[in-house]
């Protein structure tokens, strides 16, 4: 087994986090990874703040293992989820898509673990310094929202830069990945697309077929001329927005394209005209599988990875 300073800090038993991922991370997901011995996260994203309430309290009901929030910084409600979870006691905080520095004292006073995710050794040193327990260094393989530098590249640097945990993201599917991780400096994984086909994941059985039947060259970038750019699995919603940055769209005119367009994927099962998001490793992935499956089978693999090349 493979245990590392992060997970004493969280108070798990392996250094897995599950990824936050907008109307997917829900309590079942939570707790099915939360109670495979990773830290379960719920995504509060743009969700009404009594929604991620709820789902917090029903979480609490499925696992008595740790588990946390993540918060999209750049949401109109942040503020009120971040003072939400000290409420609601929650133990972990994960954040995106900002700076959580005027969050910190709060929800230190709290005992909250916090969580950021970075894709710079500028933002992770200055996370360093707000007092921040860990990162997550996430490369541009990852499905969602994306940086410009890859795992491999942006892991070791940010290792290197700071003295807090730094937890590996992007391209993370398997043992080897977490195998590799480690091999970079990472004191654990965070894994989304792995777990968007777990049992106890709630989204729409039309997605994780998506998933299951992606090959290595089926995701690609959409939104880099918004600035905001995505991952997802190419369909016809892709195909369309490609187009449209080709022929010069305004920024408004894609996000108006993009509006209700991952909900649309995830809850309803459209496929063709939702937006699919999902990493790069979506090829590596050909099974439906508890979050226990998955967790035991990807420390399982690790620890067999790191003892051959001993």
């Amino acid at each position: 087994m493979l245990k590392t300073q992060f997970c004493d800090i969280i108070g798990i038993k392996y250094p897995i986090i599950q990824g936050g991922m907008a109307w997917v991370a829900d309590s079942s997901l939570a707790a099915g990874v939360s109670n495979a011995g990773g830290l379960g996260i719920i995504a509060a994203a743009n969700a009404p703040v009594e929604y991620v309430r709820d789902e917090i309290r029903k979480a609490k009901k499925l696992t008595d293992k740790p588990f946390g929030v993540n918060i999209m910084l750049l949401s109109d409600n942040a503020e009120e989820v971040a003072k939400m979870v000290c409420e609601e006691g929650v133990k972990v905080v994960t954040t995106g898509a900002g700076n959580p520095g005027k969050y910190i004292d709060m929800w230190k006073e709290h005992d909250i673990k916090v969580i950021p995710v970075v894709a710079s050794v500028a933002l992770a040193r200055r996370m360093e310094r707000c007092g921040v327990d860990a990162v997550v260094a996430e490369g541009c393989e990852s499905g969602g929202h994306v940086g410009e530098l890859t795992t491999m590249a942006l892991v070791p640097q940010v290792v290197d830069a700071i003295n807090i945990p730094v937890i590996a993201a992007g391209g993370i599917g398997d043992g080897r990945g977490v195998a590799a991780a480690f091999a970079l400096g990472a004191s654990g994984v965070q894994v989304g697309t792995r777990f968007l086909i777990a049992k106890e994941c709630t989204v729409h059985q039309n997605y994780k077929n998506k998933v299951l039947k992606a090959k290595d060259i089926d995701t690609e970038v959409t939104g880099r001329s918004t600035g905001h750019p995505v991952r997802v699995l190419r369909n016809k919603l892709a195909r369309k927005y490609k187009l449209m940055e080709k022929e010069g769209a305004s920024p408004e005119e894609m996000e108006e394209l993009g509006r209700g367009a991952l909900p649309r994927a995830v809850r309803e099962g459209d496929v063709d005209n939702g937006s699919v998001m999902a990493g790069q490793i979506a090829g590596l992935i050909n099974k439906e599988e508890t979050c226990d499956e998955i967790v035991e089978s990807m420390f399982k693999e690790a620890v067999e990875v790191i003892d051959r090349i001993k």
